[in-house]
Formats: structure tokens, C-alpha cells, sequence
């Protein structure tokens, strides 16, 4: 190691004289070098592009993972300079678990068919939102770092040089003025009748002296004069190369708007598809549940109905009441039931809230809205999926799942 001992002692005395500059304009003790308006300017825009560039990266990061182990551990393996492993996305995993779900519970039942087909559709969400975090994080998120960890760190180690030669010009200018001022009162004439020849001949040669020291002084603040100037227009022009990284950010702006509007497109044309095949199948599903619970549910012969039944019923007229079945007309339907001829029974109302909308299939059903309040209660024989529902004087059969029952 080659150990400079004259170096060390001269970087050493400039950080002294810097600090001492530094300290002395801080307390108000030494003048200070301006830049000119301009050239604050562009610091300040400079600043504000740094801060607000952190700020969305940050946070753009955060939306394409909110997961803040998971963004860690990105990080660390960035800075490792490895390979980010592959990561399920939430929709994936769901997918997969609605899979396992529908062969447990038999892919050939409606359960399970339809488990299939929204996992599928959550597949297919999931690998859109992997796409889509690829497309950011290349097109988006890489120009915004590159900037932070390279023209940013650029531009802060010359605005650093730039403050330490702003510094050894301004200690170079306190220097020449106490040389001036030491020689002006060296130079003053001595009075020869209170003052000895020895004493004037000392003067002489001090003022010759500080006369030196005032040359030297000179010399180095037009050196350090000629440093300042070349830094500063080093600064100003990557300063001023911020707009070009305006610009480049306003391109991979739209680029990340692009991508995300392809992503929620895709996803909204997927849940279209899942829409119209859940529509399809819907009828298919239904009609098999009414028919069957029809099947079980009818009223046994007169001869066969056990007395007890009648005791534990509220005392209405028995109406056997069945489900819109699909093929079957609704004349059918409102031959064997018409609720306005219903009557409550005296005790088993219930107060019920709506929970979602429900657009009534036939006059035999009741149109809901949701958050209001409605009477609700069962006939004999009735679909345990449905209940009779009053609203003021409209009656009618309405689902139990879109509804809460309060009391």
C-alpha cells in the first residue's frame, strides 16, 4: 500500500478548510456563492422527479404485490442478482383448490361441474394477472429503478463535487480578503517619532510579504475559480437531461396503461364467458332440482296422511304448491297456486331481509329488492327452498337463499 503522508496531510487540511467554510456560513460568518435562479430551478425539478419517481415505484409495486414478504424476498434475490422464483397467483391457487373440491364432491354432479368451470375461468385470471405483472414490471417498474440507481446516482455524486468546489472557492475568497486587509495595514506608513528604524525595516518586510501571500491567494481562486465553472456545467447539463427522463417516463406511462387495460379487458371478457355458461346451464340445473323436490315433496293420497301432520301445521287450506318447472306453462303453475287467494296462517310469520334483487320468473313469484323488508312464511307441502312472501298486498313465492330471517 503506498502510503502518501503529503496527501493525506493536504486532503486532510482541505476537509478542515471546507468544514470550517460550511460551519461559517451556516452561522451566518462567511458569504456564500449563488447560483443563479436558473440553475435552482433545475435542483428543484431535479428533487421533486427523485421523490416522486420513489413514491410510484413504491407504490406501483405494492399493486402488483401486495404481499410485503413476498416483495422482500423479490428484492433480496434483485440484489443478490438471481433469478426470482415462479410464484402462484392467488387465482391459480383458487383454481386449484375449486378442482380439488369438484372431484371430491363428483365431477358429474351440478356442485361439481360448475366448481370446474369457475376454476377454470380463476386459471385463467390468474394467468392473465401474471402476464400483466411481467408486462409492468419490464416495461414500467425497470425504467423507473434504472433511473433511481443510475442517472439519479449520477447526478447526486456531481452535485456533491459541485458543493465541494462551491466551498474551497468560497474559503478561497475569505483567504484573499484577509490577505488583503493584513496588507493594507502592513502597507500603512509607521510614525517615524514614536517608532524606531528597526520597527519600519520589519513593516516593510511584512508587507512584502503579505503582498505574496495576496498573489498566492489570487492564483489559487482562479484556479479553484476555473473548477467551479467546468463542475457547474457538468451539473447544469445533467440537469437539464430530466426532461428526456420525462419523457421517457411519459412512454412507459402508456405502455403501463396499455397492458393494464389489456389485462381488465381479458378478465372482463373471461367473466363473460363464465357468465354465459353458468346462464346456460342454470335452467338445466334448476329444472332437475324442481323437478325432484315436485317428485318428493307431492301430497300423499288422503287415505294415507297420517293425523298427526294436521296438528303441527298452521291451520290453512292445504294447496299443494309447486315450483315453475321449465316446459311447463305458467298457467299451470297458477292453477295450483294463486297467492292473492293465500291467506297468512295466525302464527308462523316471519319478518325477513332482502338480500340481493330478484326479478320474479311469473305472476306466482314475488320481484325483490334489496334492504327492504318483507313477511315471509310456509305452506304445507311447500319447496323448502321457497317461502310465500307478503310486501303490503302483494304476495308470492320467494327464494330463501336472497333472503335473512330476522324473527
Amino acid at each position: 500500500m503506498d502510503f502518501n503522508v503529503k496527501k493525506l496531510a493536504s486532503d486532510a487540511g482541505v476537509f478542515f478548510s471546507r468544514a470550517m467554510q460550511f460551519t461559517e456560513e451556516k452561522l451566518g460568518q462567511a458569504e456564500k456563492t449563488e447560483l443563479d435562479a436558473h440553475f435552482e430551478n433545475l435542483l428543484a425539478r431535479a428533487d421533486c422527479t427523485k421523490n416522486w419517481t420513489e413514491k410510484i415505484l413504491r407504490q406501483t409495486e405494492v399493486l402488483l404485490q401486495p404481499n410485503p414478504s413476498a416483495r422482500v424476498e423479490e428484492f433480496l434475490y434483485e440484489k443478490l442478482d438471481r433469478k426470482v422464483p415462479s410464484r402462484v397467483t392467488n387465482g391459480e391457487l383458487l383454481a386449484q383448490y375449486m378442482t380439488e373440491a369438484a372431484n371430491d364432491f363428483g365431477p358429474g354432479t351440478p356442485y361439481g361441474k360448475t366448481l370446474i368451470k369457475v376454476g377454470e375461468t380463476q386459471r385463467r385470471l390468474g394467468a392473465a394477472e401474471r402476464d400483466f405483472i411481467h408486462s409492468a414490471s419490464i416495461n414500467f417498474l425497470t425504467p423507473l429503478r434504472n433511473f433511481l440507481e443510475g442517472d439519479w446516482r449520477t447526478i447526486s455524486k456531481e452535485r456533491r463535487i459541485l458543493q465541494n468546489r462551491r466551498l474551497d472557492l468560497d474559503a478561497c475568497k475569505a483567504r484573499l480578503k484577509k490577505a488583503k486587509a493584513a496588507e493594507a495595514k502592513a502597507a500603512a506608513v509607521p510614525d517615524f517619532q514614536e517608532t524606531r528604524p528597526r520597527n519600519y525595516i520589519l513593516s516593510a518586510s511584512a508587507s512584502a510579504l503579505w503582498s505574496d501571500e495576496v498573489e498566492k491567494a489570487e492564483h489559487e481562486l482562479r484556479l479553484t475559480q476555473t473548477e467551479f465553472d467546468r463542475q457547474a456545467e457538468v451539473t447544469r447539463l445533467l440537469l437539464e437531461g430530466i426532461s428526456s427522463t420525462h419523457v421517457n417516463h411519459l412512454r412507459c406511462l402508456h405502455e403501463f396503461v396499455e397492458s393494464q387495460t389489456n389485462y381488465y379487458a381479458q378478465c372482463y371478457q373471461y367473466m363473460l364467458d363464465l357468465q354465459k355458461q353458468l346462464g346456460s346451464s342454470k335452467g338445466e340445473i334448476f329444472s332437475g332440482t324442481f323437478v325432484g323436490n315436485a317428485e318428493s315433496t307431492s301430497p300423499p293420497p288422503a287415505a294415507a296422511s297420517p293425523p298427526a301432520v294436521a296438528a303441527t301445521l298452521p291451520a290453512v287450506p292445504t294447496i299443494p304448491v309447486v315450483p315453475t318447472i321449465v316446459g311447463v306453462p305458467n298457467s299451470v303453475a297458477e292453477s295450483v297456486l294463486n297467492p292473492n287467494e293465500v291467506k297468512p296462517p295466525a302464527s308462523g310469520t316471519r319478518k325477513a331481509r332482502v338480500l340481493y334483487d330478484y326479478e320474479a320468473a311469473d305472476s306466482t313469484e314475488l320481484a325483490l329488492l334489496a334492504d327492504e323488508m318483507i313477511t315471509v312464511y310456509s305452506l304445507p307441502g311447500m319447496d323448502p327452498d321457497w317461502l310465500i312472501g307478503e310486501r303490503g298486498n302483494q304476495k308470492g313465492k320467494v327464494p330463501v337463499t336472497y333472503l335473512e330471517l330476522l324473527s
